[in-house]
């Protein structure tokens, strides 16, 4: 009975708890405060993806500083 309740209504059930999951986070957080975590969460995810894939760095400081020193050299 519950197997055939759960693939019939799975995706609702999943989709109710999430909610209230989240009502609870906005109710006790704030709305803000939600949004920036799920924001952090994002980027987290992105630079795990990111280090997963093997990019390389996100930011190559040493092309950065190259480009920083030819366009304002160092007073000597």
């Amino acid at each position: 009975m519950w197997k055939s309740w759960w693939e019939t209504y799975g995706g609702r059930s999943a989709g109710v708890v999430a909610g209230l999951f989240f009502f609870f986070i906005y109710l006790f957080a704030g709305f803000w405060d939600m949004l920036f975590c799920g924001f952090l969460v994002a980027i987290g995810y992105w630079f795990g993806k990111l280090r997963d894939e093997k990019r390389g760095p996100l930011l190559p400081l040493e092309r950065v500083t190259d480009w920083l020193t030819s366009r304002w050299p160092w007073p000597r």
